[in-house]
């Protein structure tokens, strides 16, 4: 598993910094394989799309 917005280990290191940005982002690495992920943010929310493991959305 990997933290979703750095795309380090998320075993590993401090990801407090981490925790707190994503409250107000989307996220950037896929957690299953660590790929950066397509991003969209729209007013009403945002997507964020592996090419492996799919979509996910903020609705």
């Amino acid at each position: 598993m990997y933290c979703d917005r750095c795309g380090s280990p998320a075993a590993e290191g401090e990801h407090g910094p981490c925790e707190t940005a994503r409250r107000l982002e989307p996220p950037r690495y896929c957690t299953h394989c660590r790929r950066r992920m397509k991003v969209q943010v729209v007013p009403t929310g945002w997507t964020a799309g592996c090419v492996e493991h799919g979509v996910l959305t903020s609705r």
